[in-house]
């Protein structure tokens, strides 16, 4: 613990971004990251509790003093071993885990003053980034082969973390990725500018590095199904399928042309290049008026995604609040820099078509707040005679996932939930035997790193299982 007579800075060391003229203009990285002074700088503010809250606040249980000590004494490989003690994606987590809620939120320099915490994410990328830039890495301890196969479904960051815990107790791994590249929500959801798509592949030959055998293009359901895995050599199968099915609004008009689900949307951008046209020959609809409906991190991808697509004009239309909104206060904050304008209070009720059936303008109606719903936010309800119409020509819906039935429709035996996701216990255990899932898949849409989280705990349960239980619930 730091001497009581130690003089703390009080404010966090700023990180470098590209200003919002410029960014609104590229898919380039916004946040450019600490450079080694300013990242020592920031380490010296934590004062290293004997308890530490921030660690009790991580899903994965990240040794966060002990990797910010050691990068304050600039023994940088010492840095790494304690961050990827329990974390294999520390580059994903470093950029997009919403820290400022999670470990972040418990740091004793905050509790006046939110401003103060220490930048706990900003801190595990700058690490994240040095070994990425090293020839030679520190590596992890591997245990002896065990001679258990397994199957990891899904190469999302449920799937990565799964399948990297259990490489490291010496379990034979393959990851299964029915798309044709690795990452799940990775690579398909989260834009170039937020996530650079180079720091994810670097991370999946990581979790490679250490054993895993990678998959792709493997169509778990329709290929094969789980029963088969398991009656063809796997002792055990982890889903980590994520909740990749869209939800829509339910409204007339939302079938017609230019109205796009966010997951269409920026699987067309991210995955399949669209912004990189016509290098990349993917067709998007690069509209003038977007309306982009929903006030999550999906909502504030696609709108910043279709700015960057040369709109003149794009629109968050949400029903709640900006208090309510679920993104992260950064996200919603670079938002606004880059001029995204936000329709708080207000609800798409309809939308109207052209002679080509192409979306032309939405019918909105205004909302106000009543009492706080289930989620313990306050339910919105329409303001009679509030409606009216804008003009749009491109839509897009960021209302939240449910599950692809593809598995879970064809495993008889595996318990779900109403809305489709996957039952399972605290262990990750599902109810059919072998069988454990985790992330999106059992919680519903969630962030990246609750889904960690949960594969980090299937991942120690089947490891007890494998080695010495064998018996099922």
């Amino acid at each position: 613990m730091m001497s009581a007579k130690s003089k703390i800075n009080l404010n966090r060391v700023e990180m470098p971004k590209q200003p919002p003229q410029e960014r609104k203009y590229n898919f380039d990285e916004v946040a450019q990251g600490y450079d080694q002074a300013r990242a020592e700088e920031e380490a010296s503010r934590c004062i290293q509790c004997k308890r530490p809250k921030c660690v009790e606040g991580c899903p994965v249980g990240v040794e966060i003093p002990a990797f910010i000590k050691a990068l304050r004494e600039k023994d940088m490989p010492e840095a790494v071993r304690a961050l990827k003690r329990k974390n294999s994606l520390p580059g994903v987590c470093g950029r997009v885990c919403p820290q400022e809620v999670q470990c972040e939120s418990r740091c004793v320099l905050g509790k006046k003053d939110k401003s103060g915490q220490v930048a706990i994410g900003r801190l595990e990328r700058f690490v994240a980034d040095w070994e990425l830039s090293q020839e030679k890495c520190p590596r992890c301890e591997i245990a002896a082969p065990t001679g258990k196969r397994i199957a990891v479904v899904g190469s999302g960051p449920a799937g990565l973390t799964c399948a990297a815990d259990l490489a490291r107790q010496g379990h034979e791994v393959v990851i299964l990725e029915a798309l044709h590249e690795a990452g799940g929500v990775l690579v398909y959801g989260i834009p170039e500018f937020r996530l650079p798509k180079e720091i994810v592949k670097a991370e999946v030959d990581y979790v490679r590095s250490l054993g895993a055998e990678l998959k792709l293009d493997a169509v778990v359901g329709r290929q094969m199904s789980v029963k088969e895995l398991l009656e063809g050599g796997f002792d055990a199968v982890f889903l980590g399928i994520g909740a990749g099915a869209p939800r829509f609004l339910g409204v007339p008009g939302e079938n017609l042309g230019g109205i796009y689900s966010a997951n269409e949307y920026l699987t067309r951008v991210n995955l399949m290049k669209a912004y990189r046209f016509p290098e990349y020959d993917t067709p998007i609809r690069r509209g003038k008026r977007v309306a982009v409906v929903g006030g999550g991190n999906v909502a504030m991808d696609a709108a910043r995604a279709a700015l960057r697509l040369g709109a003149e004009e794009v629109h968050v239309v949400y029903r709640r609040s900006r208090e309510e909104m679920p993104a992260r206060r950064e996200e919603v904050e670079n938002a606004m820099e880059e001029g995204v304008i936000f329709d708080f209070l207000t609800n798409p009720t309809q939308f109207f078509g052209d002679e080509k059936g192409m979306v032309r303008a939405m019918e909105v109606v205004k909302m106000e707040l009543g009492e706080p719903d289930a989620s313990g936010r306050r339910s919105p309800r329409t303001l009679k005679g509030s409606e009216h119409t804008v003009d749009v020509d491109t839509v897009i819906i960021a209302v939240g996932t449910v599950p692809n039935p593809l598995i879970t429709g064809s495993t008889p035996g595996l318990k779900t939930a109403k809305r489709g996701t996957i039952v399972v216990d605290e262990r990750g255990r599902s109810t059919m035997e072998g069988v454990w899932a985790g992330g999106d898949i059992t919680s519903g849409g969630a962030t990246v790193i609750s889904a960690m989280g949960a594969g980090k705990v299937a991942a120690a349960d089947m490891d007890r299982w494998l080695k010495d239980d064998g018996r099922w619930n």
